[in-house]
Order: structure tokens, then sequence, then C-alpha cells
């Protein structure tokens, strides 16, 4: 239960996702993550760092650590369903 504690924690899945393809550094998750506050990101940058999903890079950058990347491996059916879900859904 502590994983989807962690996870379900605003902006935790978003900041996982933005760092899926390459590291990026603090200004550029903000920026991708628009509505998220500089107090929110570095509080959550924190958390996943403890829990061992992201790291520093030697450039200073965020990047998914191995069992960052194994996360992004178990969600990618997520994405998938959440694709053919946004494709069928009710318009509002």
């Amino acid at each position: 239960m502590a994983a989807l504690d962690l996870l379900g924690r605003r902006w935790a899945l978003r900041l996982l996702w933005e760092l899926r393809v390459a590291p990026l550094g603090a200004r550029a998750l903000r920026e991708r993550c628009d509505a998220m506050s500089s107090s929110v990101l570095y509080e959550r940058l924190g958390e996943l760092t403890a829990a061992g999903l992201i790291a520093k890079d030697d450039h200073g950058d965020y990047a998914l650590t191995p069992l960052g990347d194994d996360l992004g491996a178990a969600l990618s059916p997520l994405d998938a369903w959440a694709k053919k879900w946004a494709r069928t859904k009710p318009k509002s």
C-alpha cells in the first residue's frame, strides 16, 4: 500500500511520466506541468527520490532509476487503456 500512497499523491505519476523518455531539470518539469507550484514540485521530487524511483544525474537533471523504469513499464498498459478510454468516452 505504501507504493499506492506515494503514486496517488498529486502530480507524482505525471512527473514519472514526463521523465520516461529522458532526464529533465526542475524548470522543464514545471513547464510541462504548468499548474504545479514549485513547492509541490520539489516536495514530489524529494519523495520520488527518497523512494528510489528518480535520481539526479551528473548534469543535475532528474532521471528515472532502474526501479523507476520498471514502474514505467508497469504503467504502459494503463496508458494504452487511457488512450482507448479517451476515444470512447461520451462527450460532456
